[in-house]
C-alpha cells in the first residue's frame, strides 16, 4: 500500500512529548504545573472587652403638692429600670432651695431664678371648696360675683397668690394651712380658694368644690439647676415631653 511504512510526524503521536504535555497540563503551558494558589488568610477574632458596669445610682424627683408625676414615674422605671427613682415631697414656699438637693422638681410658678431651667407642663383651674349644705354647689361653676358677701379663709400655704375678690367679707381668723382651712369650711364657715389637684387631695366627705370660672391658675412646671443638666435630667425632660426612648433629644 501507498501509505504503508509512514511514521507519524514527530511530536504528533500518543508517545511524544506534546501529548504528554496537553495531557498533563494542557494547552500551551507544556506540562508545567499550574501555579499554587495562596492560602486564604485566617480571620482573627479579637474578644470585645466587656462594657463596665454602670454605677448605682438614684434621681430624685420633688414635687409640690398637688402634682401628679405618677405617669411619668412609670415610664422612667419601664425605661431606666437600673436607675432608681425617689419623690421627694417638697413645699412650695421651700421649692427653691429643695431644688439644690434634687435632680429636678415639679414646681409651681411663679419661680424666677436665672440659675434655673424651667419647662411650663400645664395650668390648673381654681375651685372654691365649700361644706356640703352650701347654696353655691346649685351651680355647676362659680364666678367672682357668685362669692359676693362670702367669707374666704385666708391660707398660709396658698399658691394661687392674692385673689382679687371685693365683695367677699374679711376672715375672722389668721392663715391656715390648705388642710385646716378646708376643715373650718366643712363646719360652714368660710369658703377655700385652691387649684382642683389640691381639693382632691384633701378631698373629705364633708365638702365639695366648682369651678372659679374668673379665678386665677396656678402653672405646674418642671423646673432644675442648669449647672446640673445631666443625661438623667434629660431621659426625665424627654419623658415629660411625650418622647419615645428612640427619639433624638
Amino acid at each position: 500500500m501507498a501509505h504503508q511504512g509512514r511514521r507519524p510526524a514527530k511530536g504528533s503521536g500518543k508517545g511524544s512529548p506534546a501529548h504528554r504535555g496537553r495531557a498533563a497540563g494542557g494547552g500551551s503551558r507544556q506540562g508545567k504545573p499550574a501555579p499554587r494558589r495562596s492560602p486564604r488568610a485566617e480571620k482573627v477574632v479579637f474578644d470585645a472587652p466587656a462594657a463596665a458596669p454602670e454605677e448605682p445610682r438614684t434621681f430624685r424627683l420633688g414635687a409640690v403638692p398637688g402634682a401628679t408625676p405618677g405617669k411619668w414615674i412609670d415610664t422612667w422605671k419601664r425605661r431606666l429600670p437600673q436607675v432608681g427613682l425617689e419623690l421627694v415631697a417638697i413645699e412650695v414656699a421651700g421649692q427653691r432651695d429643695a431644688l439644690d438637693d434634687l435632680g429636678a422638681a415639679l414646681v409651681r410658678l411663679p419661680l424666677d431664678d436665672d440659675a434655673l431651667h424651667v419647662i411650663a407642663l400645664y395650668d390648673e383651674v381654681p375651685v372654691v371648696i365649700t361644706s356640703t349644705d352650701s347654696h353655691l354647689l346649685a351651680a355647676d361653676e362659680l364666678t367672682a360675683a357668685d362669692l359676693d358677701g362670702e367669707v374666704v379663709l385666708p391660707l398660709s400655704d396658698g399658691v394661687l397668690g392674692p385673689l382679687d375678690l371685693p365683695g367677699t367679707a374679711p376672715a375672722r381668723v389668721g392663715p391656715l394651712s390648705t388642710a385646716d382651712a378646708i376643715a373650718t369650711a366643712a363646719t360652714g364657715v368660710g369658703v377655700v380658694i385652691v387649684p382642683m389637684s389640691l381639693a382632691r387631695l384633701h378631698h373629705r366627705k364633708d365638702v365639695d368644690h366648682r369651678i372659679l370660672a374668673d379665678g386665677p391658675v396656678s402653672t405646674v412646671a418642671l423646673a432644675w439647676p442648669r449647672d446640673r443638666t445631666t443625661p438623667d435630667v434629660e431621659t426625665f425632660v424627654g419623658i415629660v415631653r411625650g418622647r419615645t426612648a428612640n427619639s433624638s433629644r
